[in-house]
């Protein structure tokens, strides 16, 4: 069972694409025009060992965000579709990621059940060209649209760069191991027999 999506987005604002390959080695293709995004977004397909192409073209005129948001809704929908019925799937991964200074976790439930709680706070308002508050909105984006139960904390950290770069690791290491499959499990890990 190939574990495969492609989405597209187009607003009068964005126009995003995403194609992924659940069961890829974490190669990516990055396009959003918004550089530290694109480094985020390499390093989580890289640690989620999931193969990425993202190209978001969006109204960077204004800012950063309609990009950001629109590109984690589509992100989140081809996770969503790609997973398909969730049969044999772990569904929890929880992961505690180091970078230098900084040590954040992430848990998250494949549940259908979207929520986030975002714990981290960010020493300055941008990263390079991309505004620090959206790494919540990105998130926040991805889990409603993904059916993501999400736990985002930071344990401690001063270095924006780092923080970012730790949480989107973890949250690549997370979805890993929720991806996983195991043949033991029957239908979905659930007495409800559905997610």
């Amino acid at each position: 069972m190939q574990r495969i999506a492609e989405v597209s987005r187009k607003t009068s604002e964005t126009d995003v694409y995403v194609k992924l390959n659940i069961d890829g080695s974490g190669l990516s293709k990055i396009d959003t025009r918004i550089g530290f995004f694109d480094h985020m977004l390499t390093l989580f397909s890289r640690h989620a060992l999931i193969d990425i192409e993202v190209v978001s073209a969006g109204d960077l005129n204004v800012d950063t965000h309609h990009t950001i948001e629109d590109t984690g809704i589509v992100i989140g929908q081809a996770i969503s579709k790609a997973l398909g019925s969730k049969e044999s799937i772990a569904r929890y991964g929880t992961a505690f990621v180091p970078m230098d200074e900084a040590l954040a976790m992430v848990s998250l439930d494949l549940s259908s059940r979207p929520f986030l709680h975002f714990e981290a706070d960010f020493p300055s308002e941008k990263i390079g060209d991309m505004d620090t508050e959206m790494v919540e909105e990105f998130f926040r984006a991805l889990s409603v649209h993904g059916g993501i139960t999400l736990h985002i904390k930071l344990i401690h950290g001063k270095n924006n760069h780092h923080i970012a770069e730790a949480i989107f690791k973890a949250f690549g290491q997370a979805l890993r191991k929720a991806c996983e499959i195991d043949d033991r499990i029957k239908g979905v890990l659930s007495t409800k027999g559905t997610l």
